[in-house]
C-alpha cells in the first residue's frame, strides 16, 4: 500500500498515522523497531534542521529502514519554501509539507498550489497548513495562537489542491504547551469537517510530554519543570471522533532520549561507549512509540 490508500483507511477506521520526526540512526530505529513490532504503518518526519544536521544520510538511512519494513514513508515537516520542498521531492520523499502559515492568505495558497503542482506530477503528497500554533520546535517559532478559520480552509483546500491540511485548535509545539486549561477546540474541528467532509486533517505540536519523561530528565541533572503536554484523551476523541488522520509528535521522542541517555550516564559514570547509551536511548524510544500506537493511534495491525 502507498501513503495515500493508509491515508483512505485511517479516514475510514479511524486510526491514526504517526508523523514521528527522527534526526539520527537510534531514533530512526527505535520508530522501525516499534512500528515492525505493532504492525503498524509510519510516517517518518524530517524538518529541514535535521535534514541540515543529515545531510545526505537522510534518505539513505531512510532507505536502509524501508528496506527492513516497508510499510514506512519519508515526510518533510515544515518545508518553508518551494525550492526546499522540491529538493525532498526529487529526492525521492513520499509527502512533503509547505508551511506558508506565516504569510498572508493569498501568498499560502500561492506557494501551496505550486508545491502541488510540482509534487503531484511526481506522484509526492502535499500537506499544507492553515492557522498558527504557538511554541518553539526546531525552526518552528510562533508567540502566538492563531486558529483556523473554517471558512478559509475550505477555500484553501480548493484552490491548492493539497492532500491533507494541518489546522489550529490549540495544539503546540515545544514542550511547554499549556500554562492554562489544557483543551482543544473540538467546535472549530467541527465547523471545518461540516465544510470539508471526509477530508483528511493533521495535528502538529502533538506530544503529550508524559510526567514520567520530565521527571527523568529532572532527576537526572536535567531543568524542564513545568513541561505539559496535549492530554491522551482529546488526541483520542480528535481521531476517534473526528478526521484527524495524522498525529506529529518530535518533543517526546527527544525527551525520551535525553532522559534515558541522561539516566544511564550518571549511573554507570565510567561508561564512554556511545553504543550504550545511545542504544539505551533508542529503546525508550521504541517503548514510547508503542504506547501510542496502541493507546492513541490505534493504528496497530493496520498494515
Amino acid at each position: 500500500m502507498q501513503l495515500k490508500d493508509y491515508i483512505q483507511k485511517a479516514l475510514k477506521n479511524h486510526f491514526a498515522l504517526g508523523a514521528i520526526n527522527f534526526c539520527n540512526m537510534e531514533s530512526l530505529q527505535g520508530i522501525i523497531e516499534a512500528s515492525k513490532e505493532r504492525l503498524s504503518p509510519m510516517i517518518v518526519s524530517v524538518s529541514e534542521g535535521a535534514l541540515c544536521y543529515m545531510g545526505e544520510f537522510t534518505t539513505y538511512l531512510f532507505e536502509a529502514g524501508k528496506k527492513i519494513y516497508p510499510h514506512i514513508f519519508l515526510h518533510l515537516d515544515h518545508g518553508k519554501s518551494f525550492e526546499v520542498c522540491k529538493m525532498a521531492v526529487d529526492k525521492g520523499f513520499d509527502s512533503v509539507m509547505i508551511d506558508g502559515s506565516a504569510l498572508s492568505f493569498d501568498e499560502n495558497v500561492a506557494v501551496t498550489r505550486r508545491v502541488c503542482q510540482y509534487a503531484h506530477s511526481k506522484n509526492v503528497l502535499v500537506e499544507g497548513e492553515l492557522g498558527q500554533i504557538k511554541g518553539v520546535e526546531d525552526s518552528v517559532s510562533n508567540n502566538f495562537q492563531h486558529y483556523t478559520n473554517p471558512l478559509k480552509a475550505k477555500e484553501f483546500v480548493d484552490k491548492t489542491n493539497v492532500d491533507t491540511l494541518a489546522i489550529a485548535i490549540g495544539t503546540s509545539h515545544g514542550a511547554y504547551k499549556y500554562s492554562g486549561e489544557k483543551t482543544l477546540r473540538f467546535d472549530i474541528l467541527e465547523d471545518i469537517e461540516r465544510l470539508l467532509p471526509s477530508f483528511p486533517l493533521v495535528l502538529h505540536g502533538a506530544s503529550t510530554v508524559e510526567q514520567s519523561l520530565t521527571n527523568k530528565i529532572n532527576i537526572y541533572g536535567g531543568n524542564v519543570n513545568k513541561a505539559n503536554g496535549i492530554p491522551k484523551d482529546l488526541l483520542v476523541k480528535a481521531i476517534k471522533e473526528h478526521n484527524i488522520i495524522k498525529i506529529n509528535t518530535d518533543t517526546d521522542i527527544r525527551m525520551a532520549m535525553t532522559g534515558q541517555v541522561r539516566q544511564l550516564l550518571a549511573e554507570n559514570p565510567s561508561e564512554f561507549d556511545p553504543r550504550k547509551y545511545l542504544g539505551s536511548g533508542r529503546e525508550q524510544i521504541k517503548q514510547v512509540i508503542i504506547d501510542k500506537i496502541d493507546n492513541i493511534f490505534f493504528s496497530n495491525n493496520q498494515i
